[in-house]
């Protein structure tokens, strides 16, 4: 199917639709489904941002500016999933229990808003992959428009470059919890200091990158076509102290480089 068919089809999808409250994270997916419902449904449409510990503060600045350019209506709530232990004792499926308590908060918001249907960003490449979120989602009466229409991440960008929305290229940024290996407890205190870092090492002018959390040990991954240079015009030991500073005892480079969902090696 040609692009231009999918991104109609997602129009048709929203045109069925009375009102719209779509689960936004700021992220190229449900930024993409936030565009595309407030072109068609106007005002009827509702992005929705759900605040905690695990979403760094630049990136509800990032969801706030695009949701303004958009022009979308824009809500900002808070989600208590670190007050769950099923949650904070990051089993495998971790991100079941973060979907349940983001929809068990944005279903009884939508009914008192009178908005039908609550939609996500959950794109088809996602439907692959190990997403026990997903199962949260619909078991709450979620929808997942691009899912639904087929349309992958590689096409999420084509369709955002081609509507002209500047973030096409945007990195992804999952929730700050993916840091940690499964098993190893999540705190407020882990998450604020792997956020610190990340953004310690952004501000250096690397974009695309994690810094993986195991124990006090804090591991950098970069794309694998980056690291030399990162070895060679990267002062090392200013890297160190400032991780240091943050709270991680020992700080090491991935020399495999990033790889999204690295961590889910162990459940194979």
């Amino acid at each position: 199917m040609m692009l231009v068919e999918k991104l109609e089809q997602l129009k048709a999808i929203f045109a069925q639709m009375n009102q719209a409250l779509i689960a936004y994270s700021g992220g190229v997916d449900s930024t993409l489904v936030a565009k595309v419902a407030y072109d068609v449904l106007g005002d009827r449409a509702l992005a929705v941002t759900a605040v905690s510990p695990s979403l760094l503060p630049e990136e509800l600045e990032d969801a706030k500016i695009q949701a303004a350019t958009i022009g979308i209506p824009h809500q900002i709530i808070a989600t208590h999933e670190m007050e769950n232990p099923n949650y904070t004792s990051n089993p495998v499926n971790r991100c079941y229990f973060c979907k349940s308590e983001l929809h068990d908060t944005l279903k009884p918001l939508a009914v008192e808003m009178g908005y039908s249907y609550v939609v996500d960003g959950v794109n088809a490449d996602d439907l692959h992959d190990y997403r026990p979120g997903i199962q949260a989602a619909k078991e709450r009466g979620a929808r997942s428009p691009l899912a639904e229409v087929g349309i992958t991440k590689a096409e999420v960008r084509q369709i955002s470059q081609q509507l002209g929305l500047p973030w096409w290229d945007k990195p992804a940024q999952p929730c700050l919890s993916s840091r940690f290996p499964y098993g190893e407890e999540i705190t407020v205190a882990k998450l604020q200091r792997v956020g610190r870092a990340e953004i310690f090492l952004r501000q250096l002018g690397w974009q695309n990158l994690r810094v993986r959390s195991e124990g006090d040990t804090a591991r950098i991954e970069l794309p694998p076509e980056k690291i030399k240079d990162f070895v060679l015009n990267t002062d090392l030991n200013t890297v160190v102290t400032t991780f240091q500073e943050f709270g991680f005892i020992y700080v090491t480079l991935d020399l495999e480089g990033y790889w999204s969902g690295k961590l889910n090696r162990v459940l194979k």
